[in-house]
């Protein structure tokens, strides 16, 4: 099955808007609701894998397995968050090579210091503007595909000021990125003068609970965007009606109680694919197995 192509999309004036998706349940469930792109975060994958912070811990190994699986299993084009590259320039190259095999259609880079954290908490630092200008260059570069597109992310709204955030967007415009992303922006009138003052394609991040001013998609389109990422919506979702059933099972004893709404069992059971599996344990029954059923 031939998925979307981002740059088609972006080119034919299509508005990206790509739903998180942090674990393969998730991706089952956004294959039902339909999709054309979704975002694989780093935040959320690392959480879901391993119960633990963005904060640069999660490998390239790991997370390259992670993405892959979620090409796999998702019947969208996947827009993969890469962190730094995870190191320098050969590590770059080597990040791009196997998100692309992987089926990515996007590659997110970002200018943090190694170990990087979650654009949305503090502590952030940023590696000096040229250092990430070539690690750009060497991602566009080590793309076989011209439909793997670039994504230059830059963190240094807290670091450097906003005027410093969009001189870094200029920056990696200039280098070549095809998609800008000035993570952690203020306020809506910061978002309008970066997509004002940029002059490519630019992604936003609408990350419930962070720094950034949550807007829909035509608010986004009317400010400028071209796309956006909504990286928390399913985890925290997820989150939240864990925490409902595990409270009502504790409370009430049962899960079958008209306080936690639990997805169909059968359905699941079709999503996950095993009406694929039980109809080829039909065809290979033996004659004994086949008439017992």
């Amino acid at each position: 099955m031939s998925k979307p192509s981002l740059r088609a999309a972006l080119a034919a004036g299509e508005f990206v808007a790509a739903p998180g998706i942090h674990d393969m349940i998730t991706a089952v469930v956004s294959n039902k609701v339909g999709f054309d792109f979704v975002y694989a975060s780093g935040f959320w994958m690392t959480a879901s894998a391993y119960g633990l912070p963005d904060a640069g811990i999660a490998s390239y190994t790991q997370m390259v397995d992670r993405v892959a699986t979620l090409c796999r299993t998702a019947n969208a084009s996947v827009i993969a968050d890469a962190d730094t590259g995870y190191g320098g320039l050969l590590n770059v190259h080597h990040t791009v090579r196997g998100y692309e095999e992987a089926g990515v259609v996007g590659i997110q880079i970002e200018d943090q210091e190694f170990p990087k954290k979650c654009g949305h908490t503090p502590f952030k630092r940023v590696v000096p503007t040229i250092d990430m200008v070539e690690k750009i260059k060497v991602a566009i570069e080590a793309r076989k595909s011209p439909e793997t597109l670039i994504i230059a992310r830059t963190d240094s709204r807290q670091t450097d000021g906003f005027e410093g955030a969009v001189k870094r967007g200029l920056a990696y415009a200039e280098a070549g990125a095809d998609v800008v992303f000035l993570e952690a922006l203020e306020s809506e009138a910061e978002m309008r003068e970066a997509c004002k003052r940029i002059n490519k394609p630019m992604m936003a991040n609408m990350a419930d609970g962070g720094k950034t001013p949550i807007r829909s998609k035509t608010e986004l389109i009317d400010i400028g965007y071209k796309m956006a990422i909504f990286p928390s919506a399913t985890g925290l979702a997820a989150a939240a009606a864990a925490e409902t059933a595990l409270r009502v099972l504790k409370e009430e004893g049962t899960s079958n109680s008209p306080n936690s709404k639990l997805f169909s069992f059968a359905e699941f059971n079709s999503l996950i694919g095993f009406e694929e599996v039980w109809a080829f344990e039909r065809r290979w029954a033996r004659d004994g197995e086949r008439s017992a059923k």
